[in-house]
């Protein structure tokens, strides 16, 4: 695959869609203004002005008109980029055309808001043929307003079986003459519209949770050296099962996630992130337990777990009301088989940076055959010492 990536950003957390326009309301704007000016943890890294679901279908091209209206008057200070959604559809050219023509608008310089936008979401896509009309379209846009080749990316939503099948071929058609889809950027998961294209059914009519798409699209933008985005987590209110869905996700390579409101954007800008500083954790009997450092030396402070030396080599461990007797190897490993350690920011990144210089340097791994997925600082691979 011989394709360049037209985009920087490598790491997205948050996925925030508006509707472009609202019914009844004096301002149809209105929730677009609001989140215009989202700062702080609350600004999601993408932010989606959507003029396709979660806009009626009577009032898109007011939506199209408003998401211009209100880029070009709040884009200069968004923090994060901005990604409006368009129709579109793999079995249906008048909906294709429409959304040709409402990107046509958004885009036009002299509305004044495509410097501050940076691409375009497309949703229900088919097989790679249908990515690449929309490829086409958006290729049309920059030529026909001067704007630079490749300098609005492209995202699309995942919502059927042929898009799933579609990203296993995407480095094949990357990086050809005939098309220019370099310019993705984001592989987005829609479970709602999925699972009606799979014809997919429960007992309690609740979505299947698809573990199978959350993986095969992680893989698909690993492959092609994309991002990946779970989809939206409907129960706006169980926020501790929002922070299992993404740790769940970030095993998968899954960095991002839909955020449907601005408290979700906080959740999943914060709670996603590594600690500021690492640290061990204990298992003893059955918890997790957080270790203190003391003068280098990993402390455990309780009454559940207990070393005692009783000979040159020897030790009694009493761990949840078992007693073993082990010499110092022995000790060594038991302990090494209840530790977790827990990498900062820090930690990972250095890991990673490692890893590149490693495998630019043909070896593939870290010295010693630690993986460099699970980074664990030099001072902490020999096993704590009792205290």
């Amino acid at each position: 695959m011989n394709a360049q990536r037209t985009h920087d950003r490598t790491f997205v957390r948050t996925f925030f869609t508006s509707p472009t326009a609202v019914e009844g309301e004096d301002d149809s704007a209105k929730m677009l203004r609001s989140a215009a000016q989202l700062r702080g943890m609350q600004a999601p890294d993408i932010w989606v002005p959507d003029n396709e679901d979660a806009t009626a279908p009577s009032m898109r091209d007011e939506g199209a008109h408003n998401i211009v209206e209100v880029v070009a008057e709040h884009g200069a200070e968004f923090p994060g980029e901005i990604h409006p959604r368009v129709v579109w559809h793999r079995d249906d050219p008048a909906t294709r055309h429409q959304g040709f023509q409402r990107m046509r608008e958004i885009a036009d310089p002299d509305h004044g808001a495509v410097d501050y936008i940076d691409g375009f979401v497309i949703p229900e896509v088919g097989d790679v043929d249908d990515w690449k009309k929309a490829d086409e379209f958006i290729t049309i846009v920059e030529r026909e307003h001067g704007l630079e080749a490749g300098s609005l990316a492209m995202s699309v939503i995942v919502e059927s079986a042929a898009a799933e099948l579609a990203m296993g071929r995407l480095r094949d058609a990357m990086g050809r003459p005939s098309n220019n889809l370099e310019r993705l950027f984001l592989l987005v998961d829609g479970e709602v519209d999925y699972t009606k294209d799979m014809r997919g059914m429960t007992p309690t009519g609740e979505l299947p949770p698809w573990p199978e798409l959350r993986h095969n699209t992680s893989r698909g933008a690993s492959a092609a050296g994309l991002i990946a985005v779970d989809g939206p987590y409907d129960d706006i209110r169980d926020v501790e099962g929002y922070r299992d869905r993404m740790t769940e996700n970030r095993a998968k390579g899954m960095t991002g996630i839909w955020s449907l409101t601005p408290g979700q954007v906080q959740t999943a800008n914060t709670a996603p992130l590594p600690p500021e500083n690492g640290r061990y954790i204990l298992e003893v009997d059955g918890r997790e337990v957080d270790l203190r450092e003391e003068g280098g030396v990993q402390v455990y402070e309780g009454d559940d777990l207990s070393v005692e030396q009783v000979g040159d080599d020897s030790y009694r461990l009493m761990a949840g009301g078992t007693k073993q007797e082990l010499d110092g190897e022995g000790l060594g490993e038991e302990l090494r088989d209840r530790l977790a350690y827990v990498p900062s920011m820090t930690d990972i990144v250095d890991s990673m940076e490692e890893f590149e210089t490693a495998k630019a340097e043909g070896r593939g791994h870290l010295p010693g055959g630690d993986d460099p997925r699970l980074p664990v600082p030099g001072s902490l691979r020999s096993p704590p010492r009792p205290a």
